[in-house]
């Protein structure tokens, strides 16, 4: 695993990229939790994030949004920092000189929240997983119609949102004829998953696969099968 430093807008950003070694294989940028409440990319559910989809032979990405860590700058919190600092992460991902295959993203709580906008201004992006969406924070309104494929994970213990909100929010995200969308429950979890990130890992690890995306939608394929890229 590489520790790697990225120009942003307010100085550097610290990051951990692990390149697979299928230089087509998919690629998955990892979004940490509100800086303002101690988020960072080695918090358990954005590591745990980071290592299923290393598992599934992605190169993935993780970083500390500006103020946290080694990455420079004051922390913002109100995502419109965390905006800029991904789009710029995600602009040096795509300068590498690899020929990914499609483009994921995901994030625990206020990283879903961020991933879920970044999501709507880079067509590029084909896939998304979101632990624990705020959505008694904010609103995700804005991802109908949603431009990808994903997983929405949500810990049966929740004391903030609901299952049936998230099941919801899944439905109406799921209307687009050439995306899916699908929500997770995890039986026992609360909104730390305490003692129950294996559950969220195995989740990711089956359900990830079985998404199709859209941009091999017209080409017959239902399935996103790893093993291809």
């Amino acid at each position: 695993m590489s520790e790697i430093f990225i120009n942003g807008p307010m100085g550097r950003l610290e990051g951990r990229f692990e390149p697979a070694e299928n230089p087509k294989a998919p690629v998955a940028l990892v979004l940490s939790p509100n800086p303002l409440h101690g988020g960072t990319m080695n918090n358990r559910i954005t590591y745990t994030l980071f290592q299923a989809f290393r598992n599934l032979g992605f190169s993935v990405l993780r970083f500390n949004f500006r103020g946290v860590g080694a990455s420079q700058g004051e922390q913002d919190g109100t995502g419109a920092g965390e905006l800029i600092d991904t789009i710029t992460v995600l602009d040096w991902l795509q300068s590498l000189p690899y020929d990914f295959g499609p483009t994921w993203i995901a994030g625990y709580e206020f990283g879903a929240w961020v991933a879920a906008q970044v999501l709507m201004r880079r067509p590029e992006l084909k896939g998304f997983v979101f632990a624990s969406p705020p959505l008694h924070l904010h609103n995700f309104d804005f991802l109908s119609p949603c431009p990808a494929s994903g997983l929405i994970i949500h810990p049966e213990k929740d004391i903030y949102n609901t299952e049936a909100a998230i099941t919801h929010l899944a439905e109406q995200l799921d209307e687009y004829q050439y995306i899916s969308v699908k929500a997770c429950i995890i039986p026992g979890a609360d909104y730390q998953y305490t003692n129950k990130l294996k559950p969220l890992y195995d989740t990711i690890l089956g359900e990830v696969p079985t998404l199709k995306l859209n941009n091999l939608h017209k080409s017959g394929k239902k399935k996103v099968i790893l093993s291809d890229y």
